[in-house]
């Protein structure tokens, strides 16, 4: 499956921007391991020095920025269960920023926040392909929209991409 597959009912339009940020070139299951490596790779070639700049104030470092895709794919991949195994509890949003407030990730290592983002992406590269068809196609509610299964894939791998981006426009 790939993302030109998606409806646009799938999921909230401000996910569009997400999506479209990931590659036609391989399917869900490649793509959310494919983008890992090529992820770490793009992080570890970033200078010591800047995993703790901020290109303006308040801004987040880097550091804070990947303990944010992290907390972000646990809360997408558990938004991903609960819809595949057919729960049908309406799902809250989450805050960002107090989240990236809470995390402490400016006390960590890079190689820390590292081997937990690949941690966490191989949980979810496993949850994913424990889906079959059905349960991929599957939907639910959360933040207030209605959002499938596949969907939410797309979106782990496109807010990665988005964030890469981020890094190589403000960061470096």
């Amino acid at each position: 499956m790939k993302p030109s597959q998606l409806q646009p009912s799938e999921y909230a339009s401000y996910y569009g921007n997400y999506i479209a940020q990931v590659s036609e070139e391989y399917t869900l299951i490649e793509e959310l391991e494919i983008s890992l490596h090529r992820f770490i790779k793009f992080v570890q070639d970033i200078p010591m020095d800047k995993f703790d700049y901020q290109y303006a104030e308040g801004k987040w470092t880097i550091k804070d920025i990947i303990q944010h895709l992290i907390d972000a794919e646990r809360i997408f991949a558990y938004r991903a269960l609960c819809f595949a195994r057919k729960d049908a509890t309406e799902l809250s949003g989450f805050e960002e920023n107090d989240y990236v407030d809470e995390a402490n990730a400016n006390n960590r290592s890079i190689m820390e926040l590292l081997t937990e983002l690949s941690a966490v992406r191989h949980a979810t590269l496993l949850l994913f392909k424990s889906f079959n068809e059905t349960q991929l196609l599957r939907s639910g509610i959360a933040s207030n929209n209605p959002m499938s299964v596949r969907a939410i894939g797309f979106v782990i791998i496109g807010h990665q991409n988005h964030h890469q981006k981020v890094f190589e426009e403000r960061y470096l």
